[in-house]
């Protein structure tokens, strides 16, 4: 039977020779770890732009990116949102951490019994290989992620002094709503990252330790979301701005754990970028972005 179609839109639509002046491929580069004659991987993409040249003295912003998973992988195909940044001059590095999956099961197997440790080291010994490698500014080193890359995130904001603004997308802040509400078929997975024990657990949670986070921070938040509740979300954000820290939190109705309107996508990246330019007070944004109140910045 023949049938009629007609596409109306593929792959092919989008001519990428018409964008290459403003995309960034990226270097696979290796750094040293915190831990004695160990490695990790990070995906790194130098700002962009044939439009613009910076001044040869000035080194660009860095946007570190913590992939979901927790044993997941950040991959080199084309990622618009990377691009988002790139294209408006800054570095974003991709960190393939220990535990991502792609390097071997020994690679994989160092998040055992370690997530929230080694992620977070390997994260911020990224920054630090890029700020010593001259590759970027090391006043502007920003950190951000979803899930349980948003764990990451939190974690590398309340435990380490690396980063001067971060970002969370429906970030995991603690871990035993987590282990209690996990579905059956991850139930073994998420005993694996951090153990059984209580203490353990506890002390892992960066929503635990809040009076640790010292620096700027936004939140995106979908308030349906049944992985992480928004109360998470909406803790952090009334404990920073109880600290007179610039703080901002964004909540979506009917969004659940993961943005899927293309609007909400796109304010998502707007406000983040637009955020970490006004606390980071060094640069502004060329797009015209009415930006979010941001809490102890605008009173």
């Amino acid at each position: 039977m023949n049938l009629d179609y007609t596409v109306l839109w593929s792959s092919n639509s989008l001519k990428l020779s018409e964008y290459s002046p403003y995309l960034s491929t990226p270097d696979i580069i290796e750094f040293p770890t915190e831990r004695s004659g160990q490695t990790a991987f990070a995906n790194f993409y130098p700002p962009h732009n044939d439009d613009y040249c910076a001044p040869a003295a000035e080194k660009p912003p860095l946007l570190v990116r913590c992939h979901g998973g927790p044993t997941a992988e950040a991959r080199t195909s084309l990622n618009l949102s990377i691009q988002f940044w790139t294209s408006r001059g800054w570095a974003v590095a991709d960190v393939n951490y220990g535990g991502s999956t792609g390097y071997g099961r020994e690679y994989r197997e160092r998040l055992y019994g370690a997530w929230g440790i080694v992620d977070v080291d390997d994260c911020c010994s990224c920054a630090k290989f890029l700020v010593d490698s001259e590759k970027v500014d090391g006043e502007k080193l920003c950190i951000d992620g979803g899930s349980a890359g948003g764990y990451t995130t939190l974690a590398a904001l309340v435990f380490k002094d690396t980063f001067k603004a971060g970002c969370s997308f429906y970030g995991i802040g603690d871990l035993f709503v987590l282990v209690g509400d996990t579905h059956k078929f991850e139930s073994h997975y998420i005993e694996s990252l951090i153990g059984s024990d209580e203490k353990t657990i506890f002390n892992r949670s960066p929503i635990n330790f809040l009076e640790k986070l010292s620096c700027p921070v936004i939140l995106f938040q979908g308030l349906e979301d049944k992985v992480v509740p928004a109360s998470q979300a909406r803790l952090i954000y009334e404990s920073v701005k109880a600290k007179k820290i610039p703080v901002a939190i964004v909540e979506y109705e009917g969004e659940q754990h993961g943005f899927r309107k293309a609007e909400n996508i796109m304010y998502t990246l707007e406000q983040e970028m637009a955020f970490f330019a006004r606390v980071l007070k060094s640069f502004s944004v060329a797009d015209e972005i009415t930006p979010v109140h941001v809490d102890n910045l605008d009173d």
